[in-house]
């Protein structure tokens, strides 16, 4: 019995030894909030107090798909200085929105979850103006994974959980492809 036990330990110990855990860059949709950084443009052309920033990462999982739901990972900006006293700037963390990505038939589906969105006060930002950071960021993070990559990757986005009130961030949905090397 100990012997059956014991064969099952080290089993375990070495599917969990046998993880891939790959570095990589995550870009995320940050608010410049607590800055003094004003009116910066960001990748969406538009003057706002948030931008699109990439920051490294080690994950494991499946991949692309663990890329995009990295994009949502808590984020408080190392600082220097003890006047900065923002806990959280990763845009998506902050307003509540989801993020969950699967393969299906060969493209890439991302769902950003807006059921439960909500601006932070002192966040001087649009919903609408949130999810396109988000989908810029989603994009930029697959686009530095496929640079590598020999195959195209095609991905839909889809805007979900926009009910009353918010039935236009459906109109934010969209495709694209990226090409690999």
């Amino acid at each position: 019995m100990l012997l059956k036990s014991l064969s099952v330990l080290s089993f375990g110990v070495f599917t969990l030894g046998a993880t891939t855990i790959s570095v990589v860059p995550i870009h995320e949709p940050v608010s410049l909030h607590g800055t003094d950084v004003d009116e910066a443009v960001s990748e969406t052309g538009e003057a706002l107090q948030a931008t699109v920033i990439s920051r490294p990462m080690a994950l494991s999982g499946a991949f692309p798909e663990t890329l995009v739901e990295a994009v949502r990972t808590p984020h408080r900006l190392p600082t220097n200085d003890p006047n900065y006293a923002v806990e959280e700037v990763n845009l998506l963390v902050m307003c509540r929105v989801g993020v969950a990505a699967e393969i299906v038939d060969g493209e890439l589906q991302v769902g950003l979850d807006v059921a439960e969105m909500a601006i932070p006060e002192g966040i001087d930002l649009t919903e609408r103006q949130v999810i396109k950071l988000a989908i810029v960021a989603v994009r930029k993070t697959l686009e530095a994974y496929q640079e590598p990559q020999p195959d195209r990757l095609v991905v839909a986005v889809s805007i979900i959980g926009a009910g009353e009130g918010r039935e236009s961030l459906s109109e934010l949905d969209c495709r694209f492809e990226i090409e690999g090397s």
